[in-house]
């Protein structure tokens, strides 16, 4: 499976600073468990799945790791 995701540095305007997360930009929508596996495969804090929707996008979910 391939997925585009970009990594930011979230609270910050300095590179490597600040919190990283991950944003997954989709196509089509997942299962949430596939969603689940991918944030746990980044292992990133927090991972936001956007979903593009006509000629816009609406976040899908976001995981918080706890």
């Amino acid at each position: 499976m391939r997925q585009f995701v970009i990594q930011v540095d979230a609270f910050t305007n300095q590179p490597f600073s600040g919190n990283p997360a991950a944003v997954c930009m989709l196509d089509a929508a997942l299962d949430d468990r596939v969603m689940q596996h991918i944030a746990a495969e980044l292992n990133l804090s927090e991972t936001a799945f956007i979903l593009r929707q006509g000629q816009g996008f609406r976040p899908a979910l976001v995981y918080a790791d706890r």
